[in-house]
């Protein structure tokens, strides 16, 4: 099994520690029909104030996508995609000093996002979607965020089985010749899950510790909130701000997320408990 043993890992020209501190990845949807906030972004100048709202509010990276990937959205072609997210990825290069993050599972859009100044892909496929994804980023050595996803949720033992899928993408990674200290893994809340596999996964995070790599979590007002809460898209933040708090405590190195500034408090005040916790555990061993 393919495995990392790094505190920091570099993604454009940040370092990030990736043991010690959960960063914030904030999202933007150059789309019209994205679930949460579909066509808000749509024009540059939006998106441009948008971006400089969130770097305000405390945003580490940037997630950009040209595409929804909500449950029933309609595929678009990859020359579609590519002309929705590389205007907005250049004029954001050009104006701002914030890694970019491209979603996206097309090879040819992360080729075209790459060539505008993207420094990681987050594939929602794992590498598993287009063959020639891997290459890409590899000959690039750009980072990456390889998703836990599936077809249709047919597992035997869900979280067995998720670990087995991530196995296959990092595999896919290793034969491509990316660098192992490039990827981050995210269990993928929401694809390929049924409601209870949702609320089983992020009841069991600290599972895919054991893969060795950095982790991400993105649960930003999505469906297993609002299912459970009973609630809108628009109402789903104070559900996500527990999951962004139970991704600090599981030890993931990132969360991405639509609200910016109370995700920033929640994990400030999260790992403030932590090291308190960790610090009092060293005090009564030296007892």
């Amino acid at each position: 099994m393919l495995s990392r043993d790094k505190s920091t890992m570099k993604i454009g020209n940040r370092i990030f520690d990736v043991q010690k501190h959960t960063y914030v990845m904030g999202i933007l949807n150059v789309t019209p029909d994205s679930f949460s906030d579909g066509g808000q972004w749509l024009e540059k100048d939006k998106a441009l104030y948008h971006v400089e709202e969130m770097l305000a509010e405390g945003m580490d990276i940037l997630d950009v996508g040209g595409e929804s990937t909500r449950p029933g959205h309609v595929a678009i072609s990859a020359e579609e995609e590519i002309s929705r997210v590389v205007p907005v990825i250049e004029a954001i290069k050009s104006r701002f000093d914030v890694p970019i993050s491209l979603d996206t599972y097309k090879a040819e859009v992360a080729k075209a996002g790459i060539k505008a100044g993207v420094d990681l892909i987050n594939d929602i496929w794992g590498l598993k979607k287009d063959p020639e994804m891997a290459q890409v980023i590899a000959e690039s050595g750009v980072a990456c965020c390889l998703m836990h996803n599936r077809k249709e949720a047919d597992y035997v033992d869900l979280l067995r089985d998720m670990v087995a899928d991530l196995q296959e993408s990092l595999e896919l990674a290793c034969k491509a010749g990316i660098s192992n200290d490039k990827i981050i893994l995210d269990p993928g809340i929401g694809f390929g899950k049924t409601y209870v596999d949702n609320l089983q996964l992020l009841g069991a995070l600290d599972r895919f510790q054991q893969l060795g790599y950095p982790l991400l979590l993105g649960t930003s007002r999505k469906s297993v909130i609002g299912l459970t809460l009973d609630l809108p898209v628009e109402e789903r933040l104070e559900g996500t701000l527990v999951t962004t708090v139970m991704a600090v405590l599981n030890g993931y190195a990132f969360v991405r997320v639509h609200d910016i500034k109370e995700n920033v408090r929640a994990i400030r005040m999260a790992e403030a408990i932590r090291q308190g916790g960790m610090s009092l555990y060293g005090r009564n061993q030296n007892r």
